[in-house]
């Protein structure tokens, strides 16, 4: 029988959550968030610390929960900025019409309670 090993499931969800999302910071990064800008004035550029900073930070365990809540927060924004309409929307595929930030939001919530396990930079069991 295969023990559990909870620290390598929460660095294999660190690494889901923390960089997929940072494809989408990095995405804004090269092409602009010009769009983000001119809908949300200068607050539109807080996208980087959600979408770049904090998954940076997710992946390395540093400060995981403090990273995992500005994460959460990221994606609240986005779906009442972007996706309200989708609120209570079934795709065409049958899912969850906000299915994706949904995973973020709940993978960064696990992660606010859970914290970044051992294999992290952070030790510390308070913030880490």
């Amino acid at each position: 029988m295969m023990e559990k090993n909870l620290d390598l499931g929460l660095l294999l969800v660190r690494i889901s959550v923390g960089g997929l999302m940072l494809f989408h910071g990095v995405s804004k990064m090269l092409h602009g968030i010009s769009f983000l800008v001119d809908n949300m004035g200068a607050f539109g550029y807080a996208v980087y610390i959600g979408e770049v900073l904090a998954p940076i930070a997710i992946l390395a365990g540093f400060r995981a929960r403090i990273a995992a809540v500005l994460l959460a927060v990221t994606c609240v924004v986005a779906i009442a900025v972007a996706h309200a309409q989708d609120l209570f929307s079934i795709s065409e595929h049958g899912g969850y019409a906000n299915e994706l930030l949904m995973l973020y939001l709940l993978g960064s919530v696990a992660l606010f309670f859970t914290g970044a396990g051992k294999y992290a930079v952070s030790k510390n069991n308070n913030w880490d």
